[in-house]
């Protein structure tokens, strides 16, 4: 029997009016959106269906616009007869969408906690000092020397996110450093992304103990289905280490790559992403090659996935 880990997104696929082609289950993403923004106190489904784009980009309005996109097309697919999941994993903000999903994390908790994240991130770096960059064709060992070489400010790698793809983060004039060095190196590219936070690095140490305190302000329980966070690559055998995971997720790297192989050791032999956006999906391909990715993200790619299985 085929195994299938269900995975989520995080911030960066979220676009204006990116949950309206879901059709008949349309009402299913109204009440998801309506109990977190009666949590959070405004209208966070008009954010998204209607914009404007700079306040959907706004990092601590991004993160609970995309949780409740992930969370609706989990719950959606999970009524459309969808395989069950046997393990899941969100890519940084998205693991909070997993635990969400796996019974771990309350929707209306989740959504304020991730807003108090984001909240604390914009803040932690004064606007125009980071920068974010991703690194192609370069080995993991490579762009970590790259980083090592720069004597002056902060810049480390982020997220290890395929083979030959790698995002750093930290102090802008750093990360142009290592950029440089990077191409010393070898990389076949650098390319300064669209990000206003440079998250998982040393750069966000205050914030995530900042957001320590807000994770021990909520209930969390252990997950119905496990869920493989960032940090380690792996499950977390208590309540507190969850928390552990996610403060120190803020600023150490995602290990993606980890992640997914670690999945795949678990038996998993297909990989369901749901939310926006389908960059987990075709991040799966590169890792392992035969390991079937998927993508939700609204009413025809469900119904595509939901072909693609029955035919298998």
């Amino acid at each position: 029997m085929t195994e299938y880990a269900y995975v989520f997104p995080g911030q960066g696929s979220q676009s204006v009016g990116m949950m309206t082609a879901w059709q008949d289950d349309q009402p299913a993403v109204d009440e998801i959106f309506g109990i977190a923004s009666e949590s959070l106190g405004y209208d966070l489904g008009a954010v998204v269906a209607q914009g404007p784009e700079a306040e959907l980009n706004r990092t601590e309005v991004t993160q609970p616009a995309m949780l409740c996109a992930g969370v609706a097309s989990w719950r959606i697919a999970s009524s459309r007869g969808m395989p069950a999941a046997g393990i899941m994993a969100g890519h940084s903000l998205g693991e909070y969408t997993a635990l969400v999903c796996a019974g771990a994390l309350d929707l209306a908790d989740a959504a304020r906690l991730v807003a108090k994240r984001g909240h604390l991130m914009q803040s932690a770096v004064a606007e125009g000092r980071g920068l974010v960059a991703a690194i192609i064709g370069l080995a993991d060992d490579a762009v970590i020397e790259a980083c090592r070489r720069i004597e002056s400010g902060v810049v480390e790698a982020a997220n290890f996110n395929a083979p030959g793809q790698v995002v750093i983060s930290g102090e802008r004039a750093a990360v142009d450093a290592a950029m440089e060095e990077a191409r010393t190196l070898g990389a076949k590219r650098t390319l300064p992304l669209a990000v206003s936070v440079p998250v998982h690095c040393s750069l966000m140490r205050d914030a995530a103990e900042a957001l320590a305190d807000a994770l021990e302000s909520v209930e969390l329980g252990m997950p119905k289905v496990p869920v493989v966070h960032n940090q380690n690559a792996d499950v977390a055998d208590s309540v507190e280490q969850i928390r552990e995971l996610l403060r120190l997720q803020l600023f150490q790297p995602v290990r993606w790559v980890a992640s997914v192989l670690e999945m795949r050791r678990r038996g998993v032999d297909g990989l369901i992403e749901c939310g926006p956006g389908k960059v987990l999906a075709g991040l799966a391909r590169r890792i392992d090659k035969t390991l079937a990715a998927h993508a939700v993200f609204d009413a025809a790619s469900l119904e595509s996935t939901r072909q693609t299985l029955t035919e298998a």
